[in-house]
């Protein structure tokens, strides 16, 4: 389904206007600044504020990723765990040093990935992937080239490991004029559950991801203080399998579950 359609089926127009006052900037320029290795901030917020949001930083020369005559594309990640979801379990147990294994289909370009995302104990994100045939997006075990990677980059071996959890999301990503940082938004947030078969979504809740190589100053930064939407700690996975698999332990996502829903029934005149 391609994007257009997506959102209009999500009632996203004037997110599709919004996006089209950003000046553009292509993928061979963003590869200039991957930041793989990178200090996370992320953020939640609703639909209403994030129109503002977008308003300010295009004011702010901010400039849109644009792939194929789409600033808006969709994303489609299956994540991988063992039996016993331990490496949702890492995270429900604050465990600073922890991993994701994941395939992701970027839509808009075509491409598809294996990727390894490890968490040190000082709060970096480091990032490892390698492109794979998209017929392995689906399960990429039966790879050997990537059932390699795997090994040589995650402390999981390809034995352990099954698909547990589909997301499905848009994303807008903006670079600011400097182009030292990026911001990732997702939107239309869905969720499908492999083992228990059940679906959820996350409704008009928008989760913002700002990615830095260090604690520098962000223009960003201060344009969503102005409109009072503050960092919080929150995993798309996390809150997907708290979502859908009623016997994870999940008892220290819950708090976020409610704050996700308070956000959502939030009016922007109430912010």
């Amino acid at each position: 389904m391609n994007t257009l359609r997506r959102m209009q089926e999500s009632n996203h127009i004037s997110f599709m206007e919004q996006m089209a006052k950003f000046e553009s900037i292509s993928l061979e320029e963003l590869d200039s600044i991957k930041l793989m290795n990178r200090i996370d901030t992320k953020y939640i917020t609703n639909e209403s504020v994030l129109l503002e949001v977008l308003k300010d930083a295009a004011a702010a020369g901010y400039r849109a990723l644009e792939v194929n005559d789409f600033r808006v594309s969709p994303y489609d990640s299956i994540y991988y765990d063992t039996d016993d979801l331990k490496m949702f379990q890492d995270h429900h147990n604050r465990r600073l040093i922890r991993q994701k294994v994941r395939t992701r289909s970027y839509e808009s370009s075509g491409s598809t990935f294996l990727e390894i995302k490890r968490k040190n104990n000082k709060g970096r994100t480091k990032k490892k992937r390698t492109i794979i045939p998209s017929c392995d997006f689906s399960d990429f075990r039966q790879n050997s080239d990537a059932v390699d990677y795997l090994t040589r980059h995650s402390a999981f071996t390809v034995e352990q490991l099954s698909p547990v959890l589909e997301t499905m999301f848009n994303r807008i990503t903006l670079v600011n004029p400097a182009k030292t940082e990026r911001l990732t938004i997702d939107v239309c947030i869905k969720f499908r559950n492999f083992k228990t078969k059940t679906d959820a979504s996350l409704n008009n809740a928008v989760i913002i991801e700002l990615k830095q190589d260090g604690r520098v100053p962000s223009q960003i930064k201060e344009i969503l203080l102005k409109h009072r939407v503050k960092p919080s700690r929150i995993s798309k996975y996390c809150i997907a399998i708290t979502l859908t698999d009623p016997d994870a332990r999940s008892n220290r996502f819950r708090p976020r579950i409610r704050n996700i829903e308070k956000i959502i029934n939030q009016r922007l005149d109430t912010l």
